[in-house]
């Protein structure tokens, strides 16, 4: 995919403009995303039970033996949705991907610590601790900005 940015201060409305051979669902996605179509709530499943979980209450997915589950304050449910698709439809200044198997909520994380393999422990406000793979390193660090001094 090609991407193409213009910047011009005489342009009054901003333009997007997407040319492609067929609307395939990386298409849909941004143009969901451009119209603002945005995730209200997740439906979780705690056995017979069914939530509705605000996005902004989860603190993180992760992949487990019986699918994805949701982690609040109030407990782990159970969601239909695969992490891919999550980490799809969730706001990208919110959630990101720390592994295979997990999708954290930015605004939930307290602190970090780097590991000796190159990869980063993670810790919630709630006190639990997850691992940012090295595949994943880069992304967090730009999400929470920490790449800050200039290489020059």
């Amino acid at each position: 995919m090609k991407v193409s940015l213009s910047i011009d201060s005489a342009i009054k409305e901003t333009t997007v403009i997407i040319e492609c051979k067929e609307l395939d669902p990386t298409i849909q996605e941004i143009l969901d995303f451009l119209n603002g179509q945005e995730l209200d709530f997740i439906v979780g499943k705690d056995g017979d039970m069914q939530h509705i979980l605000k996005p902004a209450d989860v603190h993180y997915f992760h992949a487990t033996k019986d699918g994805v589950a949701a982690v609040t304050v109030n407990g782990s449910f159970l969601v239909k949705e695969k992490l891919y698709e999550l980490e799809s439809i969730l706001p990208s200044s919110r959630f990101i991907r720390l592994s295979k198997s997990v999708v954290a909520n930015l605004y939930e994380l307290s602190r970090f610590e780097a590991s000796f393999n190159g990869t980063l422990a993670v810790y919630f406000k709630s006190g639990v601790k997850e691992y940012v793979t090295r595949t994943y390193v880069n992304g967090i660090k730009q999400a929470l900005k920490m790449n800050r001094r200039n290489d020059e």
